[in-house]
């Protein structure tokens, strides 16, 4: 494959040029559909004239059908966009990115998606479907799944679909989180993909973070005891990664444990645990739920985290290789890559 791309960038550039055009078009019409020209050419930032050009082509070949209400895929533009999927990664070089983080980081399975989630929101739904995929190719009928909270995570709910081969599939949240925005807790993003999915789902209704004296009152509840062993087993876990300061702010961290996270240079933080650039844990939160030795018990630990400047936050949290799957954008792929190499 890469040898026949090489050739054809030698021959053929043009072919190889229109090709990775209309792919980023039928590519963003699947995920803005309903979505008129004006919309589109914003987004793929090309002229308007150009985008009606190809489109009309795109429609004529009945891969795309334009209606009042916008431009959406047909079934055969669907059939096309998977099919050039891999062809795609190889032409642009994400194929190597994913390669070079599966080896850099001991993974088993890498997906790297185009742009960066920092400068396009579209990127972060892109992330949230490749996830989708993923989860739908590994999971089992009957298996719990824990998801933590977060905009990622909201991506990934906003994305989910029928999981049609997992009959009886529990979604759980990985932790509490009462005191975030409602749209970004765990209880919420796990009600819409249990949903979404047609699965099921229990809630956690526990603050986040907690005292300590607080902590061992509520574990000890029966409800909270039994719903914390389902977690804590689950086959899956689903989590973001996030910036150190950033979400000890959104926390609402008091100013001494603040300190103790800034004087010992966190950069980036899951499930309350605070890394440094070493991916040694610097500080954690009394949080109910998941924590990092529980995870070596899960068969999938799928970390979905984007967007150049949370690179070093990625690289820090993967350091002690708590999971086996990464789905990122290649903005944050291309900074991890030149992390490595200094």
């Amino acid at each position: 494959m890469r040898a026949l791309i090489d050739l054809q960038k030698k021959l053929f550039p043009d072919v190889l040029d229109v090709m990775q055009r209309r792919y980023q078009l039928l590519y963003h019409i699947q995920i803005m559909q309903p979505v008129g020209r004006r919309a589109l050419a914003e987004s793929v930032e090309l002229a308007e004239r150009t985008v009606r050009s190809e489109v009309d082509f795109l429609n004529r070949q009945g891969v795309v059908e334009i209606t009042s209400r916008g431009m959406h895929l047909t079934y055969e533009g669907q059939n096309i966009l998977e099919q050039l999927a891999e062809f795609i990664k190889d032409v642009t070089g994400i194929k190597v990115l994913e390669q070079q983080l599966k080896d850099k980081l001991n993974l088993d399975h890498v997906v790297v998606v185009p742009g960066d989630s920092d400068e396009l929101d579209w990127v972060k739904q892109d992330m949230g479907k490749a996830c989708v995929q993923y989860l739908k190719e590994r999971i089992l009928p009957e298996q719990a799944i824990a998801i933590t909270g977060g905009t990622t995570m909201a991506a990934v709910a906003e994305m989910m679909t029928p999981l049609n081969s997992a009959d009886k599939c529990l979604f759980v949240p990985a932790r509490g989180g009462l005191g975030e925005r409602v749209e970004n807790q765990a209880n919420t993003i796990c009600a819409e993909m249990a949903k979404k999915a047609r699965g099921d789902y229990r809630m956690l209704y526990v603050p986040d973070p907690l005292s300590e004296e607080s902590y061992h009152t509520i574990i000890e509840e029966p409800s909270i005891k039994e719903l914390l062993d389902i977690i804590r087993n689950a086959e899956i876990v689903i989590h973001g990664v996030g910036d150190a300061v950033t979400m000890a702010e959104r926390r609402k961290t008091l100013p001494e444990q603040m300190e103790i996270i800034k004087s010992n240079n966190a950069v980036g933080e899951a499930f309350g645990y605070y890394f440094n650039t070493n991916g040694e844990v610097v500080h954690k939160v009394r949080t109910v739920g998941l924590q990092l030795e529980d995870l070596k018990l899960a068969n999938d630990v799928i970390a979905v985290a984007g967007g150049r400047s949370k690179a070093q936050a990625i690289a820090s949290y993967f350091q002690p290789g708590q999971s086996n799957v990464l789905i990122t954008d290649e903005g944050a792929a291309e900074e991890l890559i030149k992390g490595f190499s200094l």
